[in-house]
């Protein structure tokens, strides 16, 4: 197995948005075109934000029915839960499955509380088909990418952590590296992380020769032709 990339390998990878890390993953693991990211759409309360770039922490959430443990144990599961975000290495990116079926996002596990404790512990962003609450008060900073948006928090509690969980049609284990912005996420894999910025550079030197060529004058069928055969010689 891949050794976990260096957190110095992932800035870079904030320098493009998801869509751009997708493209960049076709051309460097082609096998994986159709794989790996979210399927669905998620809500980006806000979208100005910079791509998140970190390493996966997952646990599953349910809200409709009440907790199953005790108040002791549930505060040892939410501890124990903390503890995994907080884990090397870091940032952690928490990527959460919210597992109440039709009533998905019933009640909020991410809110003002949540993102100041997860912010302080490392961790630089979430990624959940539950819901989210305290939009205004949220950590700064911090990626949001949510199914929903719900006033309450209902019976919220932590079912498990550590575990290969499924958001929004992307499957994740814990330490995947994932990338994260408005568009959605997508999981980069270690042995990628270092092949994706000259890949990106590539890809828009490519596209550079259909744009360029969109904006001129008399832009035609012909002229989109050469600039196809123009974009075949960069390599």
């Amino acid at each position: 197995m891949p050794s976990l990339p260096d957190p110095a390998d992932l800035a870079a990878l904030r320098a493009f948005d998801t869509p751009t890390i997708c493209n960049a993953l076709e051309l460097v693991m082609p096998e994986r075109r159709a794989t790996g990211f979210t399927r669905r759409p998620l809500f980006a309360p806000f979208p100005a934000l910079k791509p998140a770039v970190g390493f996966a922490r997952t646990a599953l959430i349910r809200a409709r029915e009440p907790y199953p443990r005790s108040r002791d144990e549930n505060t040892r599961m939410r501890l124990g839960y903390y503890e995994h975000i907080a884990a090397a290495p870091l940032p952690s990116l928490a990527v959460i499955q919210d597992i109440d079926g039709p009533d998905r996002g019933f009640g909020a596990f991410w809110g003002e509380v949540q993102t100041h404790i997860h912010k302080g512990l490392g961790c630089i962003g979430v990624v959940t088909d539950g819901s989210v609450r305290d939009l205004d008060a949220m950590a700064s900073d911090f990626v949001v990418l949510a199914g929903a948006v719900m006033p309450s928090h209902a019976h919220i509690h932590i079912v498990a952590y550590g575990v290969t969980v499924s958001v929004a049609g992307m499957i994740v284990s814990p330490n995947d590296v994932i990338h994260a912005d408005r568009h959605g996420a997508v999981v980069v894999p270690p042995e990628a992380v270092k092949q994706i910025p000259a890949a990106a550079a590539l890809l828009a030197r490519r596209e550079k020769v259909l744009i360029d060529a969109a904006k001129e004058p008399g832009f035609s069928i012909d002229r989109l032709r050469r600039a196809f055969a123009e974009q075949d010689e960069i390599h």
